[in-house]
């Protein structure tokens, strides 16, 4: 995918058809849902303020929350047709809810008012379904890993640069620092995905096919991606999950962790999107850097998760098609906007508002050592976009499933490894 680069001079200003006040919209009111924590909700807010004042008569109704329980209510609101104009969603969302691309609207209908010359052929593509835009990225995201280099500090150990270096951090720093200190969080999900990126590299087949339903990895490296999960704790790189567990519950979010924030656990294979949340709760002692990511000789494909963070969609039943697709041009590509957002979603996918986060230097060190790190490994061609029912909500409940019965030993690495590839097909099949 092509990105932007930071020393472009791109023009800033979008189309201006896009962004003129609506002249007959009048006593228009439009829903718009999302869910975020507290800065996204009230970043948000203030963004629609803005455009109401730039519109008077339209009024854009917020419906926000967690993302806990936000898919199985948009759910239902689809179902039933009454949901709201303008949604957040995922983008691996779009298989479930427009497999024909006749689920939303579809935004080529109104390409004059969305200032789409701010996004590449590649972005705009990831939001078509069957040549039917269906979606806008908002940003686009991708796995790194980030380390405290604080605490590697202290314990005189060099950063990790390989995965020979990742797998021998955890003993080394407990070597010098203790037990309870370990490389990286164990969220059970980044060390799914961080053990993918491992067998990804060796193997070069994904875990599902991005063109079919089906399992695509071999027995042996379905093997082996489970054996390095395990690897992970067996070598005391991240924390186990029955450890983590018992600290308030295996998904507790990482900044949430005490041990995170001082910098016991030293560190994490998150998304560059949620770095600023990473940070947040950092005690003055911790610097977060970004490391090297590893790669095995010879890999042709990095085995970096990458996707569109988030992305926004219009109700194809929305009354007010013209209006959504204006608000969306305003959330997405105008740099007032875009400095009301921030970084609450990412780093901007459209130039525009990227350019003007530059600008005004709302972009810190270590947002962009990350964004720099993934254009690089997109522009190489080393990023390949997942499958969308990889992401799909029963599937990801199902992979968690498997491996959680390893890291509680009730299931061998041999047992689970032939349930991610025949149970997993039999799910791919039905989800399809």
């Amino acid at each position: 995918m092509q990105r932007r680069s930071l020393i472009a001079t791109t023009a800033a200003a979008c189309a201006l058809a896009a962004l003129a006040p609506l002249a007959h919209a009048q006593d228009a009111t439009l829903r718009f849902s999302w869910w975020g924590g507290g800065e996204r909700h009230e970043s948000t807010l203030k963004a629609i303020a803005a455009f109401e004042a730039k519109n008077p008569g339209v009024k854009i109704k917020g419906e926000y929350m967690g993302f806990n329980g936000y898919q199985e209510r948009l759910s239902t609101q689809i179902a039933g047709g009454s949901e709201p104009d303008i949604m957040q969603i995922n983008w691996a969302w779009l298989a479930s809810y427009s497999k024909s691309g006749e689920g939303f609207l579809d935004l080529h209908k109104h390409r004059a008012l969305l200032g789409l010359d701010q996004f590449s052929p590649e972005e705009l593509k990831m939001g078509e379904v069957r040549g039917k835009l269906n979606a806008l990225p908002v940003s686009y995201s991708a796995r790194v890993f980030v380390w405290n280099k604080s605490t590697f500090d202290r314990a005189g150990v060099p950063l990790p640069k390989t995965w020979d270096d990742v797998f021998a951090a955890g003993k080394a720093l407990q070597g010098k620092l203790g037990d309870k200190v370990f490389a990286m969080d164990g969220e059970p999900y980044d060390v799914i995905l961080a053990s993918l990126a491992y067998v990804q590299q060796k193997h070069g087949t994904p875990y599902v096919s991005p063109t079919e339903p089906k399992v695509a990895m071999s027995p042996q490296a379905l093997l082996e991606w489970v054996q390095t999960y395990k690897r992970f704790t067996d070598a005391k790189v991240a924390t186990p999950l029955p450890y983590r567990a018992s600290l308030g519950g295996a998904e507790k979010p990482t900044e949430q962790q005490q041990d995170w924030t001082n910098g016991n656990w030293a560190g994490n294979y998150t998304w560059d999107s949620v770095l600023p949340l990473r940070t947040s709760s950092l005690d003055k002692q911790q610097k977060l850097v970004i490391g090297e990511f590893p790669t095995l000789p010879g890999a042709k494909n990095s085995g970096m998760f990458g996707r569109p963070s988030l992305m926004f969609s219009v109700s194809k039943r929305s009354k007010h098609p013209e209006v959504a697709a204006r608000f969306l041009s305003f959330l997405l590509t105008d740099p007032e906007a875009g400095r009301i957002l921030g970084l609450s979603r990412g780093v901007p996918a459209a130039d525009s508002q990227f350019q003007a986060l530059v600008k005004d230097s709302r972009i810190g060190p270590l947002e962009l050592a990350a964004y720099t790190q993934i254009k690089q490994q997109n522009e190489a061609g080393r990023i390949d976009l997942p499958s969308p029912l990889f992401e799909n909500q029963r599937f990801s409940k199902f992979m968690r499933e498997v491996f959680e019965t390893v890291a509680y030993g009730k299931a061998t690495e041999q047992d689970a490894a032939k349930r991610l590839l025949e149970e997993g097909n039999a799910l791919l099949n039905r989800i399809k």
